[in-house]
């Protein structure tokens, strides 16, 4: 049998002064002002002196790099410059455009309002039959087919050709904003 090592832990106080306890000095509120303000730490950037010799930490080539074009003065770059070859915006198609303003509607002709048995047509009961797929985009009638009865119409938009049909036929029209 191997005779066992038995190793004593020893105590090691720690040599760590305790600082003693500072007296904290009252908070006193003060409003904001522009006297007061102060700019926060390196909120400022030197300038760089460029071309003033080795010393200056910007001399030689006065942090233009090396030579080239973008080393001489009055270089100019436009935005997307590939250094000569074709950009990227040049050699894309270019085809159409979007609108910002452009609003686009649900058409809804007065054939298929003629075969609506109801006395007012709002966008609500536009949605209930199936002619059109939201009550909260605009709406606009187009005179293709004809009215037999007076009926009162709420839409957004009404083709000049669909008013005059929906007077003749002795109904109102109501435009919704």
């Amino acid at each position: 049998m191997e005779p066992k090592l038995i190793v004593k832990k020893k105590k090691v106080l720690s040599n760590k002064i305790e600082p003693l306890p500072r007296e904290r000095k009252p908070i006193v509120q003060e409003r904001i002002g522009l006297h007061n303000l102060k700019v926060p730490k390196g909120g400022h950037k030197r300038k760089r002196i460029l071309g003033r010799g080795p010393s200056s930490g910007h001399g030689k080539t006065s942090t233009r790099g090396s030579k080239g074009q973008t080393s001489r003065a009055g270089r100019h770059f436009y935005l997307g410059f590939e250094g000569g070859q074709s950009p990227l915006i040049r050699r894309f198609p270019k085809r159409g455009f979007t609108s910002l303003f452009k609003k686009e509607y649900q058409i809804v002709n007065l054939e298929s309002i003629a075969k609506i048995k109801d006395a007012a047509i709002t966008p609500e009961l536009l949605e209930a039959k199936g002619l059109i797929r939201d009550k909260n985009k605009p709406v606009k009638i187009l005179g293709d087919g004809e009215i037999k009865h007076a009926i009162s119409i709420q839409a957004h938009a009404f083709s000049l050709k669909a008013q005059e049909k929906i007077k003749s036929a002795g109904g109102q029209f109501e435009v919704l904003q």
